[in-house]
């Protein structure tokens, strides 16, 4: 009696396997993409949309007391690239265009006031103001205007995008377009328009009230 041979099992390599699995991903999604171009087939891959958000709270409510005289709306295009050392854009580094619209208002605190910087004569026929000079509010980037113009990655940055929380984050070119809008206000003569306008609704509204002269001056 001839005892059978035992041949040895072929161990298929871990690294056989894993690209089996990447292959076989694109097939599924690449049959998924010509599926849902064919008619009919369109649902079957749409994607809903629902907003699960849970009710706002408010943490907080603060007086305001300062004077909105002015808005300057502004745009930027930000180009923000990202190099790595020893490394082709192909491989590591990232480029993105970005178009950020917003505004930025100037106004007067009306706040700081006191009472000595507020004098009316004894007819009531004058009144002398002296307020602080106009400021610049934070920069407030629009969403509805602000857009991607463009975006190049890396193979390893759109690998990291597949396991991010946050792929395809704009918040650095958000940032950059927030300071280049604010530094552009300040060069815009915002704050003089502001003063200027403030200067006008004073008087109107102290000549409505009887006073013949007003005197209004700016300082810190």
């Amino acid at each position: 009696m001839t005892t059978p041979v035992k041949r040895p099992i072929a161990r298929v390599p871990g690294w056989v396997k894993a690209l089996g699995a990447v292959v076989l991903l694109l097939v599924v999604l690449f049959a998924g993409i010509r599926l849902s171009l064919l008619p009919g087939l369109k649902d079957l891959f749409g994607t809903e949309t629902e907003d699960r958000s849970g009710p706002v709270l408010l943490e907080s409510i603060q007086d305001i007391s300062r004077y909105d005289a002015a808005s300057g709306n502004f745009q930027v295009v930000v180009d923000l690239e990202k190099d790595a050392k020893f490394l082709p854009d192909a491989v590591r580094g990232s480029r993105t265009l970005y178009v950020g619209a917003g505004t930025v208002d100037a106004y007067v605190d009306l706040g700081k006031l006191d009472e000595d910087d507020v004098r009316v004569d004894e007819d009531r026929t004058s009144a002398t103001l002296r307020l602080p000079h106009a400021r610049l509010g934070k920069p407030a980037l629009d969403p509805e205007r602000s857009y991607a113009v463009s975006k190049q990655r890396g193979l390893l940055d759109r690998l990291g995008d597949l396991f991010s929380d946050n792929p395809n984050s704009e918040q650095a070119v958000q940032k950059l377009a927030v300071r280049h809008i604010g530094d552009a206000a300040k060069e815009s003569g915002l704050t003089a328009r502001a003063e200027t306008n403030t200067t006008e609704m004073l008087e109107g509204l102290l000549r409505s009230l009887g006073f013949e002269e007003v005197r209004v001056s700016y300082g810190d």
